[in-house]
């Protein structure tokens, strides 16, 4: 299967996130100089009739569907309306007019949060749908199982050639550090760095500490994705990952080696602790013949000296 071309229309739905900015730098980086990019302000992608309007105006050629609503325990567990509509949506709206307009070929990014609660570990793609998924999270686990499983039906009805990868837990830069909506790694950057600034030397952790989590930074995943594009094109959904976890307790106190040696942990044994572990198998992807490459301390260093250098305009844009 061909990669694309140098020149080929590229379109990167949700290129201001943390996922599709690290694919657009991947792209640009290989070369590639045709990329139709589109913020919420310009395309709502919510919006069915806006969506075809844009892809009869530009015809992409290639789709990166990595646009959604995302967020932590906290956010997917108070919104979870906007997490299933939002997510629901947008990839109808995208997987729908690539099929129209004749997309060569479409990558639909998923999360690891598909699987069942008690999936056995690591996580192999055949557990989808084999049990119950995790409450804290389950809209936006159903938005993406539907996101899956369009893309294939696509693929049966109509012949095209749209994949899926399910991704682990992310981490990098333009990641979201606001507490109240974030994932857990760039949370505990952004508490470990609070507190230093403040003077503090305790740092609350959620939950237990005890569940453990697989992180893979998102320049991997962008290296990743951009190879699935040129060398997968099976029915089914593929696993991205590392294949190593820690727990979130070992996580913790990386991110304190780092960020502010010295601070002591304190567990809030009152907050959800979420799944228990999230492993996912990645021998698949190993077959094909991809494996991430940057180790997770020297991922976590340079995401909070990018947090640091960016951390005035971030403040702005929340009062903006």
């Amino acid at each position: 299967m061909p990669e694309p071309s140098r020149d080929a229309r590229i379109f990167v739905a949700g290129h201001r996130g943390l996922v599709g900015s690290a694919i657009v730098r991947r792209l640009q980086a290989d070369g590639y100089t045709n990329l139709l990019l589109a913020g919420r302000d310009q395309l709502d992608l919510r919006d069915q009739a806006a969506v075809t309007y844009w892809f009869k105006d530009h015809r992409p050629e290639y789709v990166y569907l990595v646009a959604g609503t995302v967020g932590g325990i906290v956010a997917n567990s108070t919104r979870p309306a906007e997490f299933l509509y939002d997510n629901l949506m947008i990839h109808a709206t995208v997987v729908h007019a690539s099929r129209v307009f004749g997309v060569t070929k479409l990558l639909y990014l998923g999360s690891s949060c598909i699987y069942p609660r008690e999936a056995p570990q690591p996580i192999t793609e055949d557990a989808l749908l084999t049990g119950p998924l995790e409450p804290t999270n389950e809209a936006y686990a159903l938005a993406k199982i539907s996101g899956i499983r369009l893309c294939e039906s696509y693929r049966a009805q109509y012949g095209c050639n749209f994949i899926s990868a399910m991704p682990t837990n992310l981490y990098g830069p333009n990641d979201n550090f606001d507490l109240t909506s974030s994932h857990v790694l760039p949370a505990l950057i952004r508490k470990f760095h609070d507190a230093k600034v403040e003077g503090r030397t305790e740092v609350e952790i959620w939950g237990s500490g005890s569940p453990r989590r697989e992180f893979l930074h998102v320049d991997d995943l962008a290296d990743a994705c951009t190879f699935l594009m040129s060398n997968y094109e099976e029915p089914g959904h593929i696993n991205v990952g590392t294949g190593e976890d820690l727990t979130i307790r070992a996580l913790a106190e990386l991110v304190r080696d780092i960020v502010h040696p010295d601070a002591e942990l304190r567990f809030d044994l009152s907050k959800p602790d979420g799944m228990p572990r999230k492993l996912l198998d990645v021998s698949r992807l190993s077959d094909l013949g991809w494996s991430a490459s940057i180790p997770l301390a020297e991922g976590i260093a340079s995401t909070y000296e990018w947090f640091c250098q960016n951390r005035a305009e971030m403040r702005t844009a929340n009062v903006a």
